[in-house]
């Protein structure tokens, strides 16, 4: 992730404008269905930017008195602000003049209709809160329709209820002056309230591969409409589908007119997710590391650190287990623990990678649910977000870890005398131990090894 000070500092000015009026129903709106998706801070920020909006007017202030509002650092605030960026609740300009001067633009929250059909938010708050919470949820943005062709419409028309001006007399004032009284005043805009959405980059799926499999004849590409473009992103970003394979699914649902039709579109990569992974609903620990907190995206590898860092940023939590288990499928048990840890502790992808690394070296290549749990737990607390924040926390508090696995072993046995098992990555000191520690030092190497060969399979991929 960029650092927030190349971004922004305390005496950096803002004000605050807004997309259109926003309404008090966009409160109820945001709070439970955006709420569980951004966390409660995300939300703080835009109340408090929403709060400002009228205090502020078309003055600026800086990020200092914002830092002194809401009670936390600048870098939380701006991390805070990217998830609105990202979601669409917010869009941010910037006039580099020093000091710098941001407009914070606020964009209205999506409608519950629009929300519950959208095809990727709604799955992910599903997911977030589960099925009962989320018919609740749905009941109370509802209303029962009523059957219209039951009456009869008896609504006046204007021209029945307003006489208009004689054509004489509107000719006779549409003068000059009025022609400029009826037009906005320069560098003012009418407020209103667009159709509001969010951006999801290109880069999420590769458009270029897409198109190129698939023949003008068979699919021609005037198919592929703007609105469905944006559905096969959002669907392929949701569950994990490669070009490849989206092309057979575009090409089971295009109808002879050349029509693709977005709700059976929608259709189609369910029951391709559901037959191929065995599951219903795409699931946490097939995300991988949000592009905000990556700090190896534009970087070589210079060291095996760093190439284990790039690697656990890019790589989804089940495809890691998958990689290090050969091939094969992650238990059902695995898979729950590493849901619960990414949904209960907040977990991004890359550190849940950094997390099974860590323990499988240190337990024999066993994921044991309370250890992981206790790590969790502590990372979450530390508000860890990145790969490098994950590895560097694991250093400073490897005799911590080390403790809570030897409470563990001697719960689960008394004999056991078995040394812990560290990555690389830690650079402990061997130097004082004994030819029984050496022999334990080669079977660490080993480990090792043996870890990055199956990783290897899926760097070469890339």
């Amino acid at each position: 992730m960029e650092h927030h000070w190349k971004e922004l500092i305390p005496v950096d000015r803002y004000t605050v404008r807004s997309n259109g009026v926003l309404h008090d129903f966009d409160r109820k709106v945001l709070t439970l269905l955006y709420q569980p998706l951004i966390g409660y801070r995300a939300l703080s920020l835009y109340m408090t930017l929403w709060s400002e909006l009228e205090l502020l007017s078309e003055k600026e202030t800086t990020h200092h008195s914002l830092m002194v509002l809401m009670q936390c650092n600048l870098k939380e605030i701006y991390e805070e602000r990217l998830k609105l960026e990202g979601i669409g609740l917010l869009k941010t300009y910037v006039n580099r003049e020093e000091p710098k001067l941001f407009i914070y633009e606020l964009q209205p929250p999506l409608t519950p209709e629009q929300f519950f059909t959208d095809g990727m938010l709604n799955v992910f708050l599903y997911h977030r809160i589960g099925k009962h919470k989320f018919q609740k949820l749905k009941q109370f943005f509802s209303a029962p329709s009523i059957d219209r062709t039951k009456f009869s419409p008896v609504t006046r028309a204007f021209h029945d209820v307003f006489a208009s001006v004689h054509v004489e007399q509107m000719v006779a004032k549409m003068n000059e002056e009025m022609q400029e009284d009826l037009r906005v005043v320069d560098g003012y805009e009418y407020i209103g309230r667009k159709e509001n959405t969010y951006d999801l980059s290109d880069d999420v799926f590769d458009f270029e591969l897409f198109f190129a499999g698939l023949s003008r004849y068979m699919v021609p590409k005037r198919a592929i409409t703007p609105k469905v473009k944006e559905a096969i992103k959002k669907l392929a970003f949701l569950y994990g589908i490669g070009p490849l394979d989206m092309q057979k699914i575009v090409m089971s649902v295009i109808d002879p007119s050349d029509h693709i039709d977005i709700d059976a579109l929608r259709k189609a990569v369910h029951e391709w997710y559901e037959f191929e992974r065995g599951d219903s609903s795409p699931s946490l620990s097939s995300r991988v590391q949000p592009l905000p907190y990556r700090t190896m995206t534009n970087v070589e590898p210079k060291t095996k650190e760093e190439l284990l860092m790039k690697e656990l940023e890019r790589i989804s939590p089940r495809q890691l287990l998958t990689e290090i288990g050969g091939g094969a499928e992650p238990s059902m048990s695995d898979l729950r623990l590493i849901e619960d840890i990414m949904f209960q502790q907040q977990l991004l992808p890359g550190v849940v990678n950094v997390l099974i690394y860590y323990v499988l070296l240190r337990t024999d290549m066993k994921l044991t649910r309370p250890y992981v749990e206790k790590i969790a737990s502590h990372w979450a607390r530390k508000n860890v977000k990145t790969v490098k924040e994950a590895m560097e926390l694991a250093k400073r508090e490897t005799k911590t870890y080390q403790s809570w696995a030897k409470e563990k072993d001697k719960k689960t046995s008394r004999k056991v005398v078995r040394k812990e098992l560290l990555p690389e990555w830690l650079n402990m000191d061997y130097s004082q131990n004994d030819d029984q520690d050496n022999d334990e030092n080669i079977n660490i190497e080993e480990k090792r090894r043996e870890l990055e060969e199956r990783l290897k399979k899926y760097r070469d991929e890339q």
